[in-house]
């Protein structure tokens, strides 16, 4: 945080350059009309607060219409883990994973796919995960060697492990660097997990604390053509990952590079890397993508939702064309404007680092009531931590006094309130960490947002120049989903109390000199919180 074959199992993945760009279906119509007479006024007017946003929003990112009812809002980290493993159970074709790292002792999960593998031999089952973390305990046990085991019993015709290595950690860097610190110079941090054609969307890892415990967002989405999306971007930077073999040697696995991977080796040569991933997954992230058209159920329900499906894959893009970014950006600027006087914004991060154009442009919002909700370091997952990273929480607490410091410079103390989130203490009986990130906004006239942007981008400076993340943004006019989300936000601020700048200079939550060095150090040789 502060801060690898055999031709029969490579030749899963094929992504030549010859082959035609990846399309995803763009909805035949893609903004909001004028509702029929007996709508409601204020429904009308809510479109035509929606139409800014959605008109620069269709130049940026794909999108796919559905209706309200096929997004499910989940709360808890154990309704995430029933519903995962629900999910895997009944499936019937595939199974997808996308995920920073998969905990080493989570045997139940993998049974699950132990069972529904032997139960339906039409099932295949992709996991991608991060190869620094995934393989940081070997030779103990690590991500990686629980799932090896997966591959010798199912084959590699339908079980394929991925770990991605960033092209930024090479040679001499590489050598040296800690393990423990390694992973600041850029992760695959993307939390996808699709069954069939359902996808979940969160920030949430797959490991024991992210099933119990350890608070994060959750969105369900019941469309064909979102999880389709989502499946080629896990499939393209598969494609750009090392392939796990499982192997006789201590730590269980072995990393091969396939010859039909759409690029070489990023610890070989990262440039030609960088290259060859911007064809590939440049295509997959263009406004102008598609995917193949599904017929219309007549009886299905009117679309009222757009979903902009982001990414933010700059190590992989030179020139960078990634879309989270420029989307956040457009709706924060369109809040500038006056006729947004009276909407409010909820901004929240469990690593509180947000970009300085992203503090930038939240401040520049002409919204009111506005709210930002983060982890208290008592609900900091590295509070008490061993080494260098048990100095991240008063990292991150002197990041936030800096925030409210200009939150007080741009004259806006009376508009923005910042949150602290804890429930208990962390590693104490009950005590509770802080991981949920997201943005919710709601406009004039409306107690509920109508835009929420969900997944795994924590909005750092990081996010947006290291890490792989992805994410999809709600924009919506329907009352019920409306409802769910303004539920939502609500919820999470349960467990959240004001802090003020006059909290920050108390003598307890003072930042050491040598917390403000490790900052320093760390920004120096290239890494990031």
């Amino acid at each position: 945080m502060i801060v690898r074959s055999a031709s029969r199992c490579a030749s899963k993945i094929r992504v030549p350059a010859s082959r035609p760009a990846l399309r995803v279906a763009r909805p035949q119509c893609r903004r909001f009309s004028t509702p029929a007479s007996g709508a409601s006024q204020s429904s009308t007017t809510n479109a035509g607060m929606l139409a800014p946003f959605t008109s620069e929003l269709d130049k940026i990112a794909p999108s796919f219409k559905v209706h309200g009812s096929q997004v499910q809002i989940l709360q808890t980290p154990t309704e995430f883990y029933e519903t995962l493993k629900a999910k895997i159970r009944n499936a019937e074709s595939r199974i997808f994973l996308s995920t920073l790292y998969i905990g080493k002792s989570e045997t139940e999960l993998i049974t699950t796919l132990q069972e529904t593998l032997r139960q339906k031999p039409n099932v295949k089952l992709s996991i991608l995960t991060d190869a620094l973390r995934g393989t940081r305990e070997a030779p103990d046990p690590s991500s990686a060697s629980l799932l090896a085991p997966l591959i010798a019993e199912f084959g590699p015709e339908r079980v394929e492990i991925r770990m991605y290595h960033t092209p930024n950690l090479t040679g001499l860097r590489k050598k040296y660097i800690p393990k423990r610190i390694n992973e600041g110079w850029g992760l695959q941090h993307m939390k996808l997990y699709g069954v069939d054609d359902e996808i979940i969307l969160s920030g949430a890892n797959l490991s024991t604390d992210y099933f119990t415990n350890r608070q994060d967002r959750y969105h369900l989405f019941r469309s064909r053509d979102i999880t389709e999306y989502f499946s080629r971007l896990h499939q393209g930077v598969s494609s750009l990952s090392f392939l796990v073999r499982p192997s006789d040697s201590p730590s269980g696995f072995e990393l091969v590079w396939p010859k039909t991977n759409a690029g070489p080796s990023p610890l070989e040569s990262p440039g030609q890397f960088v290259s060859d991933s911007t064809s590939v997954m440049g295509a997959l992230i263009s406004p102008s993508t598609k995917i193949p058209a599904v017929q219309e159920i007549a009886s299905s329900p009117k679309h009222d939702t757009s979903v902009y499906v982001l990414a933010q894959f700059s190590q992989l893009l030179k020139p960078d064309t990634s879309t989270e970014l420029p989307a956040i950006t457009h709706v924060l600027s369109t809040l500038a404007s006056p006729q947004y006087a009276g909407s409010s914004w909820t901004f929240t991060a469990g690593y509180f680092n947000p970009a300085p154009s992203l503090t930038k442009l939240l401040l520049s919002t002409a919204s009111h009531s506005c709210t930002v909700i983060t982890a208290s370091p008592y609900a900091n997952g590295f509070y008490q931590s061993r080494g260098v990273s048990g100095l991240l929480p008063d990292a991150y607490t002197l990041l936030a006094r800096r925030f409210l410091d200009t939150v007080r410079s741009r004259g806006r103390a009376s508009e923005v309130t910042l949150k602290e989130w804890r429930r208990g203490t962390v590693n104490q009986p009950d005590g509770w960490t802080y991981h949920a990130k997201g943005l919710w906004v709601t406009l004039p006239g409306s107690s509920d947002p109508s835009i929420s942007l969900v997944g795994s981008s924590n909005y750092t400076k990081r996010s947006y120049s290291l890490d792989l993340e992805a994410n999809a943004m709600i924009v919506t006019d329907n009352k019920e989903l409306k409802e769910r989300l303004g539920e939502e936000q609500r919820w999470l601020q349960g467990h959240a109390a004001p802090v003020t700048r006059d909290d920050f200079a108390k003598n307890e939550r003072r930042v050491s000199l040598k917390v403000r060095i490790a900052m320093w150090i760390v920004q120096l040789v290239g890494g990031a919180l």
